[in-house]
């Protein structure tokens, strides 16, 4: 009778336990314990040998001397002659391999990207890897209706806004072309301002004209609190392709770069040739031509002001040499951001480059390889800014909402192959074997290591479905693109401006913005 009595409270004191240990798991993990985050070290990866980098290194030297860029501006001739460089009189500069090694001698190093929440801050250092948003699709994609529209500052806003409540996207550089606003400064202004009040990140953007430039800093200053506090923390760097391939400078683009570098805003050095197209065809030349760009932008911006911060920014692109159109998404663009992303280690610079483009049209089979492969290649390389990887289809045509979500947990993934094995004296003590074997169970399923284990070892899926069948078919057949949407919803039904409302309410009186 006592025992029928107190059988109850025995129940209910496991259930309470087991429910409290249930909770305790399901809470959020101090970073230092997610088995996943922003900055881990990759470099397992390494497509070329030693020698193939130092021949790399050679000829991308041997170009700078000899073929030099064409079309620098007239400030940019000032500038990069007044360091050492040289003007044929074909009017291209040149660059003699002893000025490259000056300036990579003082060029930055662990250089730091800073959010305007400290928890975000990129360190990039070493094969440290973060993943990001970046491109100019010119569309949004809608996976359940399967059509394009024109992308609009609104669309820029929720994707900001998604970017701040996904884990795995540790930045956020813009996405789209905001193409509701046809003035060309009111756009590169509200490109930067949605952005920053989406997400709290560290934000890329990218500005076209310099004039535009004094409406930029009025903004950065504001959201800052001062011009002093943004220089001591700058929040956005500026995607700057600051050259056109083959080997000339971008002429408004480099006035721009110039204003940054004094404005102290760090630079992301773009070189995006396309092999097979505006660059060469072999990998390993596309690669050179990448690394010759981007040394003789390490050159301009170290002869500004030596040591500013600037992003080794070899972004080289594929040609599908059937059509002559970009792809992607293939095998041979893993090679080369993996193969750029060892070439930033050899010159000890934070480097960034693309990943995760889809060629495909929608967030299909084809997106998903495409995705998974690429940045993979990128996180396992040690690439330190993994641009473009999540939402980009049509070969950076199209951006996809939903995309950004499913990427979310792509990313996740790749960053626990990044992580790689952790062999320890722990990981590997033969007690709990001894424990399971030797008279215990024969499983491992209620071991305390299991248990200890399953939040700081391994990772879980937000939205693919580990279900069985039989709860597939009792929860009526659920669809990951519905189970994308519902999250995307669910993010932008809550999430608001990241803006102070004070600042907000200044800057939208000083400037016409196009989102809400």
């Amino acid at each position: 009778m006592n025992d029928m009595a107190q059988a109850p409270a025995r129940r209910a004191s496991r259930s309470g336990g087991r429910a409290a240990r249930v909770a305790l798991r399901g809470a959020p993990l101090a970073d230092e314990l997610r088995p996943v985050r922003g900055g881990l070290p990759g470099g397992r990866y390494q497509p070329l040998t030693e020698a193939e980098v130092e021949r790399i290194h050679h000829a991308a030297l041997d170009a700078l001397e000899q073929i030099g860029l064409a079309n620098a501006p007239p400030s940019g001739v000032e500038i990069l002659t007044g360091a050492g460089a040289v003007q044929g009189d074909d009017g291209r500069i040149r660059f003699p391999r002893a000025l490259v090694e000056d300036m990579l001698a003082v060029a930055a190093r662990d250089l730091t990207l800073y959010a305007r929440d400290p928890k975000h801050d990129l360190h990039l250092s070493g094969t440290n890897v973060h993943f990001g948003t970046a491109g100019a699709a010119v569309h949004m994609v809608d996976p359940h209706t399967l059509e394009y529209r024109e992308s609009t500052a609104q669309d820029l806003y929720d994707s900001a806004r998604l970017a701040e409540h996904l884990d795995n996207i540790h930045f956020f550089q813009r996405t789209m072309v905001c193409r509701d606003v046809d003035d060309p400064r009111d756009m590169d202004l509200n490109t930067l301002y949605a952005s920053l009040s989406g997400t709290k990140k560290h934000v890329g953007s990218s500005f076209f004209d310099i004039a535009h430039m004094p409406g930029v800093w009025d903004i950065l200053h504001m959201v800052a609190g001062g011009e002093d506090a943004w220089r001591a923390r700058p929040f956005v760097s500026n995607s700057n392709c600051f050259v056109v391939p083959p080997m000339k400078f971008a002429e408004e683009s480099c006035r721009v770069m110039e204003d940054c570098v004094r404005g102290g805003m760090p630079v992301l050095l773009l070189s995006a040739g396309q092999a097979g197209a505006t660059a060469p065809a072999p990998v390993a030349l596309a690669i050179v031509q990448a690394m010759a760009e981007c040394l003789a932008g390490v050159v301009y911006v170290n002869a500004i002001r030596p040591g500013a911060p600037a992003i080794f920014g070899t972004w080289p692109f594929v040609s599908d040499l059937r059509t002559g159109a970009m792809s992607g998404g293939g095998a041979e663009q893993a090679l080369l951001s993996a193969g750029c992303a060892q070439m930033h280690r050899f010159y000890d610079l934070p480097g960034g480059a693309s990943s995760g483009i889809s060629d495909s049209k929608l967030p299909d089979m084809q997106a998903g390889w495409e995705n998974a492969i690429t940045n993979t290649l990128a996180g396992l390389s040690g690439l330190n800014m993994c641009y473009e990887a999540v939402g980009m289809h049509a070969s950076l045509l199209g951006f996809c909402l939903e995309s950004m979500v499913l990427g979310d947990d792509i990313l996740g993934q790749v960053m626990r192959l990044v992580r790689g094995i952790d062999v320890t004296d722990e990981t590997l003590s033969l007690d709990v074997m001894r424990e399971v074997c030797m008279g215990g169970p024969g499983h491992y399923l209620a071991a305390g290591q299991t248990l200890a284990l399953m939040q700081t070892e391994y990772v879980y899926p937000q939205i693919g479905n580990r279900m069985s069948v039989k709860e597939w078919l009792e929860a009526g057949k659920p669809l990951l693109l519905d189970a994308a949407t519902a999250r995307k919803e669910e993010i932008l039904a809550t999430a608001r401006s990241v803006i102070d409302p004070a600042v907000d309410r200044e800057i939208r009186a000083r400037f016409e913005m196009f989102f809400r």
